[in-house]
């Protein structure tokens, strides 16, 4: 059901690095958000995907993890993703389709839900740093990382009070914490 997919599918950061994410499973996400809408049907996204541990290695150090946690760096060793999928525009074919972006990577992290992974989008990269690492050609731009792997952490959604933070947070559990705002708070004629 939709909703179980929806409500599973957290930005989770830690995972359980011995089990591999198989080069077919990040196919399969991408053959679905191929299949997804695309604005004017311009297609502009390509990928770069990896389930390598060298190069996923490789990868790891040009990504940000969870700004608002600022005494942490990341997941640890035994704890890092077992693949990526690096999302790319082809500024040949067009350029800045965000809304493109956006389903796409959600259509991926909802495939990787069903399947049993999680995942992350991050947007914080280096991106002329990991764009060499990858030997990709200039016109394809690097638009974000998508994590993936088995979670194992739990992810809470909390229901924001009107005059509280907006930033997730870590209890002493290592619970991961998302205040979400009410559905009352952002239609606006509820």
């Amino acid at each position: 059901m939709l909703k179980e997919l929806v409500l599973k599918n957290r930005s989770y950061r830690r995972f359980d690095q011995s089990i591999p994410i198989s080069k077919d499973n990040l196919l399969d996400f991408i053959d679905l958000a191929r299949n997804s809408a695309s604005g004017r049907n311009l297609q502009t996204l390509k990928y770069f995907v990896s389930n390598e541990p060298i190069l996923n290695s490789a990868i790891f150090p040009t990504l940000s993890w969870a700004g608002y946690i600022k005494d942490w760096d990341g997941p640890i060793d035994g704890e890092k993703p077992s693949g990526y999928i690096v999302m790319l525009e082809d500024t040949q074919i067009g350029k800045n389709l965000v809304h493109d972006q956006g389903i796409a990577a959600q259509t991926i992290l909802l495939a990787a839900v069903e399947k049993g992974f999680g995942g992350c989008m991050i947007y914080s990269v280096k991106r002329s740093e990991l764009a060499v690492l990858l030997h990709l050609p200039t016109y394809l731009e690097i638009v974000l990382v998508i994590a993936l792997g088995v979670p194992i952490e739990q992810v809470v959604i909390e229901q924001l009070q009107s005059n509280e933070d907006i930033k997730y947070w870590r209890d002493e559990n290592q619970v991961h914490h998302v205040p979400k705002r009410n559905l009352k708070d952002i239609v606006i004629n509820y």
